[in-house]
């Protein structure tokens, strides 16, 4: 335990020194350029709220190309300034498309964090397109003293409703998915409720799975 402390603690230590002097190089750069003021100490407050929000993306959401694509701008901005004040640029004389870059990034940032913060996460799916979170939340649960019947055919009195093959080879997938989720074959009424058809078309495709 103790040893497990040590290392988180030397992780964080590493982690504040690292941002406390890209914080710094981010503000140095940003006074060359002509922001002074508050204004420069608003420049590396952007640029590490862009990496947590695109980090936070890169760790929630399956869709991670709008996300590593804003990570590394904001990566970039933190590494150029770095280098820019490691002596190979001239602070007192910055090169104009420097300044062009600073005076443009708090559109960028507010672009890149809104795109990260209020578009959707795209939500896992099966191999046809449905959505498995969805199906997970309308299927009803089977409780230990109520245990799932089989699957059974229509009744002898039940007119015969002729079903599209597609539908079957679907449904027949749905019965597969249920039962190895559940372990027990699915019934009609929970098929009926996971394809969405009237109860007599679901009463024919259970009588042929």
């Amino acid at each position: 335990m103790r040893a497990h402390l040590a290392r988180v603690d030397a992780v964080l230590v590493q982690a504040l020194i690292a941002a406390a002097l890209s914080f710094a190089h981010i503000h140095d750069v940003a006074m060359a350029a002509g922001q002074d003021g508050w204004k420069a100490w608003a420049y590396p407050i952007s640029v590490d709220l862009l990496l947590v929000a695109a980090w936070r993306r890169l760790r929630t959401s399956t869709a991670k190309a709008a996300a590593w694509c804003w990570f590394v701008i904001a990566l970039t901005a933190s590494l150029g300034a770095n280098v820019a004040t490691a002596g190979l640029l001239d602070m007192t004389d910055v090169p104009a498309w420097l300044r062009i870059l600073v005076a443009g990034w708090p559109a960028v940032a507010f672009l890149g964090g809104t795109l990260l913060a209020h578009s959707a996460p795209k939500e896992p799916t099966d191999e046809n397109g449905t959505d498995l979170i969805g199906d997970q939340e309308d299927e009803p649960e089977a409780t230990p003293e109520t245990p799932v019947q089989p699957a059974i055919g229509p009744p002898p009195s039940t007119p015969r409703v002729p079903v599209p093959t597609a539908l079957v080879d679907h449904a027949r997938k749905v019965a597969v998915e249920h039962h190895t989720r559940t372990g027990a074959p699915i019934d009609t009424p929970t098929l009926r409720a996971r394809l969405g058809i009237p109860a007599p078309l679901a009463e024919a495709i259970a009588a042929q799975l």
